[in-house]
Parts: C-alpha cells; structure tokens; sequence
C-alpha cells in the first residue's frame, strides 16, 4: 500500500527551501560593510560576495531542473540543501575573501539544483487546477517576499550577532528540511527510457548564461561598449548559439524546444524578464536611498522593507484563489502596472524625504502588483507541462528570473551613474546626486514594469476553471 502524501508538510518543506534560497540572494547586501572590515575585502572585489552566488546560480539553473527530472527529484532536492547547508557553515567560518567568495559560488550552485527540484515536486505533488493554483501561491509568495524578508534578518542579524550569522542561519534550517524531506517526500522523476543527461548541452548553457550574467554584472563598470564587456558578450553569444546547435542535433538534449510550443510558458518566462529587471534594481536602489540619504541603521532599513513582505503574502494568497475563477492573464497584465506605478512614485524620492509620504506609499504600490505577478507568472509557467518536464520548466522559470535580474541591475546602474556623475560635477552634493541617479533608474525600471503588462496582453493566452487536458490548453 503506498504510503500517503502529507500535502501541507510536502509544500512547507518546498517553501521553506526557497525562501532560504531567495533569502541568501538578498540578506548579504545589509552586512557587506561589516564583511568589507573583517575579511579586509577590497571595494572592486566586494561585490563578489553577491556575484558569486548570482552566477552559479543562473548558470547551472537549467541544468539543475533537468537532472531532477532525470535523477528523481527528491534525490537532487537533498543533494543541493545538504550542500547548501554545509557551504552555508564554512562561509560563516571564513577566513579571507577568496575563500567567502567560493563558497558563496558553492552555495549557489547548490540552490541551482534545490530550486527547480522543488518547484518541481510542488508540480507533481499537487493536482493541476485550483489545489495547485493555492499551493503556488505560497510559492510565489514566499519567492517574491523573500527578498524583502532578506533585508531584515540581513539588518537584525549584522547589528546584533554579527555577518557570520548570515550564513550560520541556514544551517539548522537546511539540517531540518533535509531530515523532513526524507521522511515526507515521496520520490518522483521523469517516466524515460533513458537517464541521458546532454552534458555537452549543459556545459555549453551553463558556461554561455554564466559569461552573460558576467558580462551584465561588469558592464556598468567596464562601459558597455569597452572591449572587456564586447569579450564577455561575445563569448556568451558563441557558447549560446552552439547551445541550440547542439540541441538540435542531440537525440535526449537538455532542453527539448518543443517545451516552447506550449504557448504560457513561453508568455511567462517573456513577462518574468522585465518584472525581475524592475523588481532587482528597486530593491537595490531603494535600500541605497533610504540608508545612505534617509540615515537608516541597517536594522531600521529592515523594517522598512517589511511591510512589502506581508502585502505580497495577502496578495499572493488572495490571487491564487481568484485566478480559478478568472484565470491568470488579468492579474498578469494588471499587476505590472501597480509596480509601475510604485517605481513612479519612487521617481520623486527627495533628498530631504520622509519614509512615510515618499517611500511607503511606493512600497504598497509595489508589493500589490509583486503579490498578484508571481503567483500568475508561476501557475501560467507550470500548467499544461508534461510531467517528465516539470523540473525543466521550473528550470528555465528560474533562469528567466536570474537573467533578468541581472540584465535590469546592470542597465539601470548604467542609468544611475550617469545621471550620478552629471549631477556631481554641476555642484549638487552626493546626497543629491544619488537621488538624482535614482529618479532616472526608476523611470527607466517603470517602463519595464510597462513592457511586461503589454507582453502579457499579448502573449499569454486567456485560460481559467480547471484544464481540459494537460497541454492541449496552452499550445499555440
């Protein structure tokens, strides 16, 4: 008699992975300074600390999804928390840069395989429809707010225990899921023939997405059009045009492209790229504004991004229940626009602001709009997928987000320090001139706020109640 499926605990045990996963993208950022001054960091490599984490984990995101279907996915969900966790322990033990630096490269590379795993099994865990529209909705609550959520502990964690607890954190919680997971979770994978991972495919993709989000990273830096950049973009180019040569030729590729036939999956990943390029530099910009220009502690910095938290997680739970009535495309198309609007509001920061009238109403704004997106991007990337694909499909969810976020940071930091370096040497003070940088990242953020809503209006097709048939809903 087969053993019963405990749901709930399935789904909690899945949450909380990725929050931890989200978490470690953004909880750094508040206790970078503190990592500068113990570990002796130079400025031009501090930013690894970030960097390192991103590019594993957008690099091998693909790669991890596939091997989950192949493998069995509770399989690859331990193998990644297991080494998430012991990575996570030996960061906080550092004792140089170099050596924070490759274990945080470690730690993403670990999540790479531990997310898709996990979306994957909340995918096969949960009947398509309504008990998995809810379901998603704490996922992509939990996704959404833990960026958010990261600057707090980030802040709380940094003033009172130190940058070590950043790290140390995760450990107990990585050692409980896994026993949990061992316990709860039923294994599953893809029903093949065969267990042929395309490892010439996956290096190709993994090293050609790791050069580009590279290439993104330092092109605020280096100048878009500097040779270093034009070197990087290139190299991706190559590695990512031979990718698709090679999946065309190879008899179980990495990514079948036939995936792509199914019309909201490629609609979402279309939307996910502009809301992740928007969402990365608000947050980045935001957290800059309100420190530098505003005086926040880090903790007080914390608690001004926790609102945000809790109005995506209202907003998540509420969407996931109404999309079954009227389906995932409005809530797609308009929620966009509530994030739009908040980076507009952003747009008007002031240096001598107040949180309350200049900053709150944006967040609200933002969170609303954040709160209905993910859940929608997430349920309409997920339907009609065979289950032999699931972890590919959260795969390539993933990387959407990673890509994008990287492409959004790097544009609008290239925005920001021009108008930061104009502002300057026209006399304003670097209060001003970091308000000024913003005001103009933020509008151009709006508009891919803006570019979402109308690749939604158009891409993704109407579907709502429960799904005839698995994909033949959502070809086209």
């Amino acid at each position: 008699m087969p053993k019963k499926i405990h749901k709930g605990q399935v789904l909690f045990l899945m949450a909380l992975a990725q929050f931890m996963v989200v978490l470690d993208i953004s909880i750094v950022n508040v206790a970078l300074p503190s990592i500068q001054k113990a570990l002796n960091f130079s400025p031009s490599d501090l930013q690894w600390v970030v960097t390192a984490y991103t590019l594993a984990f957008g690099g091998f995101l693909l790669f991890g999804g596939r091997a989950a279907d192949l493998f069995g996915r509770k399989r690859i969900f331990l193998g990644g928390v297991t080494a998430f966790t012991i990575a996570s322990l030996l960061a906080g033990l550092s004792q140089s840069d170099t050596m924070l630096i490759a274990l945080r490269a470690v730690q993403g590379l670990s999540a790479a395989f531990m997310s898709p795993a996990a979306l994957s099994i909340i995918v096969n865990t949960f009947k398509e429809g309504k008990e998995r529209n809810k379901a998603l909705g704490v996922w992509g609550g939990v996704a959404a707010g833990g960026a958010a959520a990261g600057l707090l502990f980030g802040g709380i964690l940094t003033e009172y225990l130190g940058w070590e607890w950043n790290f140390f954190v995760n450990v107990p919680i990585g050692i409980a899921v896994a026993i949990m997971v061992s316990r709860v979770v039923p294994e599953s994978k893809a029903n093949l023939k065969h267990v042929h991972l395309d490892l010439p495919g996956a290096v190709l993709v993994t090293t050609g997405l790791m050069s580009l989000v590279y290439g993104l990273v330092k092109a605020p830096s280096y100048g878009w059009t500097s040779n270093k950049s034009l070197l990087f973009f290139g190299i991706s180019a190559v590695l990512l045009i031979s990718f698709v040569f090679n999946e065309l030729r190879s008899k179980q590729p990495l990514v079948p492209f036939s995936i792509f036939k199914i019309r909201n999956l490629r609609g979402a990943n279309m939307v996910q790229f502009p809301i992740t390029a928007s969402m990365f530099a608000m947050f980045f910009f935001l957290t800059l504004y309100v420190q530098i220009v505003l005086g926040f502690s880090p903790v007080k910095t914390g608690f001004a991004f926790l609102p945000v938290t809790f109005v995506i997680g209202a907003g998540s739970a509420i969407v996931s229940n109404l999309v079954h009535k009227i389906g995932y495309k409005p809530p797609m198309v308009i929620g966009p626009l509530f994030l739009a609007a908040g980076l507009l509001v952003f747009s008007n920061l002031q240096v001598s602001g107040d949180y309350w009238t200049d900053v709150f109403p944006g967040l609200m704004l933002m969170a609303i709009g954040l709160g209905s997106m993910f859940v929608s991007i997430t349920i309409a990337a997920t339907s009609g997928v065979p289950h032999d694909k699931s972890g590919l499909a959260s795969g390539i969810l993933n990387t959407s987000q990673q890509i994008g976020g990287a492409l959004g940071l790097a544009i609008l930091s290239g925005v920001y320090s021009s108008q930061f370096t104009k502002s300057l040497m026209s006399g304003g003070s670097p209060a001003e001139a970091q308000v000024a940088g913003s005001h103009e990242a933020f509008l151009v953020g709006s508009c891919f706020a803006l570019a979402a809503s109308v690749i939604a209006f158009f891409a993704i097709k109407h579907v709502k109640g429960e799904p005839a048939s698995s994909e033949a809903v959502h070809m086209g």
